[in-house]
């Protein structure tokens, strides 16, 4: 019995697969020690006071959408949603409403935007790239129609410096407490939790997760609500960071969204990903931008070196993939030549 549970559990203690978030993370460590040497702002707490607040709502919002993603859909609304959740907290406290209750109901339009998009594709049975096109244009008109061409910026300070503002004298903003909240807590639902493995299940095969009893219209309804939300979250977060609400805030965020997600490992046909390859990979991007910035280098410089790190996020996975059955093959042929 005990050389039939050691030829089981060998493999597995002989085999590490490579993964493509390890190598985001190695990236990453690769990156600060470069850039110290290279500038020595770049490490400073002052270099990181001001790059740490710019990556804020991405990471919020590359949570959920990590989890989306993973079941196989994806969302193209976010930054509308972060724009009219922002012109809702904005309207609403200047009208007179008690900011708390202002910035909650702008949380639930995110809520109900992304029940939305959730019910569109689950129920109706659309496309999440075709709706989620469609919404982006709608919410952001919703949000020109409600603001127009002004904005709101009397916010109270206390408010503004949450937003803005970095915990006494380090380089940590006051947000992130929350934000890293928010990471562990999406990190132990899709990791740590069952609605993480029927997620999983789903975007590697719907069918399947079907078979196993997955209420997989409902998972998915509950995956955009969950986007939608912490759209909304980052939608107020937005306002007090620029102390100001208008139609037009965070417009274009859904690309950096979802490029931090796929240069995080999740694979963009499902079933692959994790929190904290994304989590690494938004402070890739975030490093890599005040890097740049700190040296001068060109913005086209950057939106190149952006683009070969997606192109590698795509094809490195896929050959990593190859690799890992090659090893798999040849420690099963081992073992076969073994008995």
């Amino acid at each position: 019995m005990k050389n039939i549970f050691t030829k089981i559990i060998q493999p597995q203690r002989r085999f590490r697969p490579f993964t493509w978030d390890v190598i985001i993370m190695i990236l990453l460590v690769i990156l600060l020690v470069f850039g110290s040497i290279l500038n020595p702002v770049f490490l400073t707490a002052f270099n990181f006071s001001l790059m740490l607040p710019n990556i804020g709502e991405i990471l919020l919002i590359a949570m959920p959408m990590t989890l989306l993603i993973i079941a196989g859909e994806i969302d193209l609304s976010v930054a509308s949603i972060v724009g009219l959740s922002g012109v809702t907290f904005g309207l609403l406290y200047e009208r007179g409403l008690n900011i708390w209750l202002a910035a909650f109901l702008g949380v639930i339009v995110g809520v109900l935007c992304g029940a939305v998009n959730g019910i569109l594709v689950a129920r109706v049975g659309l496309g999440s790239l075709a709706v989620t096109i469609a919404t982006l244009a709608l919410f952001r008109g919703f949000a020109t129609a409600a603001m127009g061409n002004k904005s709101v910026t009397d916010f109270p300070e206390s408010w503004t410096n949450f937003g803005y503002s970095t915990i006494g004298k380090t380089f940590l903003p006051q947000t992130y407490p929350l934000i890293i909240f928010f990471i562990i807590l999406f990190g132990i639902l899709t990791h740590l939790s069952i609605f993480g493995r029927r997620t999983f299940a789903i975007g590697q095969s719907v069918e399947a997760a079907r078979f196993a009893a997955i209420s997989v219209l409902n998972h998915k309804i509950i995956l955009f609500i969950l986007t939608g939300a912490m759209s909304g979250v980052a939608g107020v977060i937005y306002v007090l960071r620029i102390s100001t609400a208008q139609y037009d805030n965070a417009m274009g965020l859904e690309l950096s969204v979802i490029a931090t997600a796929l240069l995080g490992g999740v694979s963009i046909f499902g079933g692959v990903g994790t929190i904290w390859g994304v989590a690494a990979a938004a402070v890739l991007f975030g490093s890599l931008e005040a890097l740049f910035n700190l040296q001068a280098v060109s913005p086209n410089i950057f939106t190149i070196t952006t683009g070969t790190l997606l192109i590698g996020s795509v094809m490195i996975p896929l050959l990593l993939g190859r690799i890992n059955r090659f090893r798999i093959d040849r420690i099963r042929e081992n073992e076969k030549n073994a008995k």
